[in-house]
């Protein structure tokens, strides 16, 4: 599995394929901006970001010197938030079709008992956006009927119908409103993978078939690591396309050292659902290769992660000669201090990023040492043992692998 120096790495490109994101990719560089400064401080080591030279995806460059060793890394932006803006493109009545849809797919196929038994918060997160629709749907119903009420005091009762001509102001302003609530931003999450019943969309495998032509030019370059970073959705999005140039033949035995590290997973939230037969097959297939070390970091206090969960296992199609992926906690309860836990506890979102940030009681798990630094991914973590808590129980329902 790669150059035979398992030792040192001074040149490394880096591919980070974000979750269900409609936002400009220049968050993720302003983020590694600011949370690398904060994380070099802590852990006394130096990072420095510029532009990306050259044209192609968007990026950045980073020059780190981390254990008195000098490291260039390049980071690649594998975007496909335009086509997460246009899944969110819904009128309002449309996303209420989408919330009839999505709760009848999980709901009838047993997606959703299956997955309630793995993590609680994940499968809250999901219905968060179908109550609080639904809620809001109430309350535009309860103003509409009060107003109806109130003008039969004063009017025939079929003029007083227009009071609820008062409903879709309502859930207009609500809908305004979503960026302190992200119940239509989840539901548009939800139901992009629940719409095909686990299956990619056409659009969504075109890019990815892109972005794995990306990684695999990187492959063929003299850098010493080729790390892949797939974070939330973007995840389950990175195992099909490494299991793909994996199967073409196109990681050469002799080229970079090939990592994937997967960051606050969902991948259940896909795997099992009925059509996901592509995705419980690269599972599979990815789980055993030698091609590549995969690491899966999430964290209990990341209610929207199926924290410590073998995406493999539980979507049932583990099997003997398993390899990957180690499974590691980040650990928040320890690896922040009381105070930046306390403050973050309740913020869900923004702890669904914290892989991505700096830790200032850092443990094993450094985003920026692992991007920056210069160990390979299976170096770093060679020997170390998986999460003692981690989940390898086989709860899917759906395990076939075939259409």
């Amino acid at each position: 599995m790669g150059k035979a120096n398992d030792n040192i790495v001074r040149r490394r490109r880096v591919f980070y394929i974000p979750g269900y994101d409609p936002i400009h990719p220049r968050r993720y560089r302003e983020l590694y901006r600011k949370e690398g400064a904060a994380q070099a401080r802590i852990s006394g080591y130096d990072l420095a970001l510029r532009a990306k030279q050259g044209g192609g995806s968007y990026g950045w460059h980073v020059d780190g010197r981390i254990d008195d060793i000098e490291v260039a890394a390049e980071f690649d932006v594998l975007v496909w938030s335009d086509i997460v803006r246009d899944s969110m493109e819904q009128g309002i009545v449309a996303t209420y079709l989408q919330l009839a849809r999505t709760a009848w797919t999980y709901i009838g196929s047993g997606a959703l008992w299956r997955l309630m038994q793995l993590r609680k918060g994940p499968v809250i997160a999901a219905l968060y956006p179908v109550v609080f629709l639904l809620v809001q749907l109430l309350l535009a119903l309860l103003v509409g009927w009060g107003i109806f009420r109130l003008a039969g005091l004063f009017v025939p009762w079929w003029l007083g119908l227009a009071g609820f001509g008062v409903m879709p102001f309502i859930l207009n302003w609500f809908r305004k409103q979503d960026g302190k609530f992200f119940a239509y931003y989840l539901m548009h999450d939800y139901a992009y993978s629940a719409a095909s019943k686990g299956a990619n969309p056409p659009e969504l495998e075109g890019r990815m078939a892109e972005f794995g032509e990306a990684i695999a030019a990187a492959l063929q370059t003299d850098v010493d690591e080729v790390l892949v970073v797939g974070h939330s959705s973007g995840a389950h999005l990175a195992v099909s396309v490494l299991s793909d140039l994996i199967r073409a033949g196109r990681v050469p035995a002799d080229g970079p050292h090939l990592g994937f590290l997967s960051l606050g997973q969902v991948v259940p939230m896909v795997s099992f659902l009925p059509k996901a037969h592509r995705l419980r097959r690269d599972l599979a297939y990815l789980s055993k290769t030698r091609a590549l070390a995969w690491v899966d970091v999430t964290a209990p206090g990341d209610g929207c992660a199926f924290a410590l969960c073998d995406p493999v296992a539980v979507s049932g199609v583990a099997s003997e000669g398993q390899q990957w992926p180690l499974i590691l906690s980040a650990a928040f309860t320890q690896t922040l201090s009381p105070a930046r836990w306390k403050e973050l506890r309740w913020r869900f979102f923004r702890l669904h990023f914290q892989y991505l940030c700096a830790f200032d009681r850092p443990g094993a798990y450094d985003y920026f040492q692992i991007t920056a630094g210069p160990r390979t991914l299976a170096t770093r973590f060679k020997g170390r043992s998986p999460s003692g808590s981690r989940i390898v129980k086989a709860v899917n329902k759906f395990t076939d692998m075939a259409p």
